[in-house]
């Protein structure tokens, strides 16, 4: 049930429909606040709860997010402002922040982070109602009046966060990723296009790059298969040897650096397989209704694996993961947990996804259709 002190506030509420769990809520288009900050994947992660919040009740929000991600969350459909969180912190760049963001009274917010600077945020942000989720840290439930849901970490991220729209009384038995997808137009060379994303935030989770090379070049010699690149700055160096390693130019294309987060939603939604490590790319592509095979070493695909159906994820049989660790306990080469996933095992697993893709398409007599968002 929604709380008495939610539903007594101005402006007046209104009535859910009869088949709604709650019997009353906020008027029709509340101020809401979002404060989640990063990453990419946990972002696409956040976004069903907020979708139902607005499709239910018909709610749209404010987001504060980390500027480098502030283009990928205005894609998001149930999203009508971003509140850029500057890069760089000082007293002028934290004065425009505090200014813009205390121009609106928010009736409820919502901390989907859970730490104490978002947090803090939080509570900077004009508001009645400050609600956070059930994994805070850091003393951040110090900051809230509410917490929504109970802590239960044996679930996906998804799961998890639409413990924010169960507290306020709305469930919703499917969960969707409605993204705008920008007019970028597919590269014009051979399908299948099969996106490789070697790169990752930890050192720990990502496959030896040589890896990659017999996997993708038995995708272009059997499947006439295109392949992109993708990741950051970061990545460029690795995905600059795969290219050569492969001695394919007129199939491969090293993307690595130059896509900005529109580019690489247009490339993922037109993708016909993602094969990847546990990365933001990877959940994009999932909320996008690409399949993917992800190769999972510390973290677990229980939680963070792609959300959906038709992805494959691929594991090694060693006792010490997950372990939730961005440094190996046996030393700073590639860990065990990721060295023991053979690239036969990954054109075994992409094969029989490309496979699948292409029978259901036939099946439905679409040809390449863009996925529905």
């Amino acid at each position: 049930r929604i709380p008495r002190y939610v539903c007594s506030m101005n402006p007046p509420v209104f009535h859910l429909p009869d088949d709604a769990p709650g019997k009353e809520v906020r008027a029709a288009a509340p101020h809401v606040l979002v404060v989640k900050l990063s990453s990419l994947g946990d972002l696409v992660h956040a976004l069903p709860a907020l979708d139902t919040l607005h499709r239910r009740l018909g709610w749209s929000f404010d987001w504060v997010v980390k500027e480098q991600y502030a283009d990928l969350v205005a894609l998001f459909e149930p999203v009508d402002r971003v509140i850029s969180f500057p890069r760089s912190w000082n007293r002028r760049s934290a004065r425009g922040f505090v200014v813009e963001l205390r121009k609106r009274y928010y009736h409820v917010v919502l901390d989907m982070q859970g730490l104490l600077r978002s947090a803090l945020i939080a509570r900077c942000a004009r508001s009645t109602l400050t609600i956070g989720p059930s994994f805070h840290r850091e003393g951040a439930f110090l900051l809230y009046r509410e917490v929504a849901g109970t802590r239960n970490k044996h679930r996906h991220a998804v799961e998890e966060l639409q413990d924010f729209a169960r507290h306020l009384g709305i469930a919703s038995p499917e969960y969707r990723f409605p993204i705008r997808v920008p007019e970028y137009p597919p590269p014009a060379t051979p399908r299948p296009h099969v996106i490789l994303v070697p790169g990752s935030r930890w050192a720990t989770k990502n496959w030896p790059g040589e890896r990659f090379v017999p996997v993708a070049a038995h995708l272009v010699d059997s499947f006439h298969a295109t392949i992109l690149l993708v990741g950051d700055d970061h990545d460029r160096q690795v995905c600059e040897t795969i290219a050569r390693e492969l001695k394919r130019p007129a199939s491969v294309f090293n993307r690595a650096g130059e896509t900005s987060l529109a580019e690489l939603v247009a490339l993922c939604a037109t993708a016909d397989l993602v094969i990847t490590v546990d990365s933001g790319p990877m959940h994009l592509a999932a909320a996008l209704g690409r399949p993917a095979v992800a190769l999972f070493g510390p973290t677990d695909a229980v939680r963070t694996g792609p959300f959906g159906k038709g992805h494959r994820v691929l594991v090694a049989p060693v006792a010490c993961r997950p372990c939730f660790r961005n440094r190996c306990r046996y030393g700073p080469a590639p860990p065990p947990c990721m060295t023991g996933i053979h690239p036969d095992e990954v054109i075994r697993a992409a094969v029989e996804v490309l496979h699948a893709n292409t029978l259901q398409r036939v099946g439905s007599g679409s040809r390449g259709a863009s996925p529905a968002v």
